[in-house]
């Protein structure tokens, strides 16, 4: 079960669990509490196994949204992406900043740059990928994270972009140690590349804030080719 749908029941629980014990007091049935619990266990269970936790996602998402901090994580993360993928020369499609904004995009999960990866699943279904093409992904799905660690001191987002760089790395039959060193050597680089690119970081900030269209983001880089 992912992270987003443990959430979602851990905190209805607790809401249930002060609402059973209050019951007495607000005259509400003790099998009330008990009945909405098994319910929305239920229900996320479906949402975890056929939707694929977008349910929750789009639930947590939601609320999320009233957090003028968590806006600015999530701009400042995918901010993160979009420049990195910028300067290793690996083509951006898209952006959203929210789940809802995905879904209507017609994507899965929640927010997120979308990166054209044709000659990355060409290359490794010829078993031709380079070490160099690996360095590059790994640094740009680790780079939403080296950008909120930057501004922030710590990153509350990424666990996809982990789970992207570890798959990678399963696939080699490497070992998740070698992983976990390939996530810090790939933060650190990205991390490097943002420092040095601050004022254009801070320019496609202020853009994407306004959800401005790809052609924006790209002339905020200094750059329109490949638009």
């Amino acid at each position: 079960m992912n992270q987003a749908a443990l959430n979602l029941i851990s905190i209805t629980i607790f809401v249930l669990t002060m609402t059973s014990l209050l019951g007495p007091l607000l005259h509400i049935s003790a099998a009330v509490p008990a009945i909405a619990v098994a319910g929305i266990m239920g229900i996320a269970t479906l949402d975890t196994f056929n939707w694929r936790g977008r349910g929750s996602t789009l639930l947590l998402d939601w609320v999320a949204r009233f957090s003028p901090d968590h806006r600015a994580r999530v701009v400042r993360h995918e901010a993160g992406h979009f420049l990195v993928a910028h300067q290793l020369g690996i083509p951006i499609t898209g952006y959203t900043l929210s789940a809802w904004e995905a879904l209507r995009q017609g994507q899965a999960g929640a927010a997120g740059v979308s990166f054209d990866t044709a000659e990355l699943t060409a290359n490794l279904a010829k078993g031709t990928l380079s070490a160099q093409q690996v360095d590059r992904y790994c640094t740009v799905w680790m780079a939403g994270i080296a950008a909120e660690t930057l501004a922030y001191g710590n990153a509350e987002g990424g666990s996809d972009d982990r789970q992207q760089l570890y798959t990678l790395w399963a696939s080699f039959n490497r070992s998740a140690t070698e992983a976990s060193l390939k996530e810090r050597l790939a933060t650190l680089q990205a991390k490097t590349l943002l420092q040095a690119n601050q004022p254009a970081y801070d320019a496609l900030v202020a853009v994407m804030e306004r959800k401005a269209p790809l052609a924006e983001c790209y002339e905020a880089l200094g750059e329109l080719s490949g638009v």
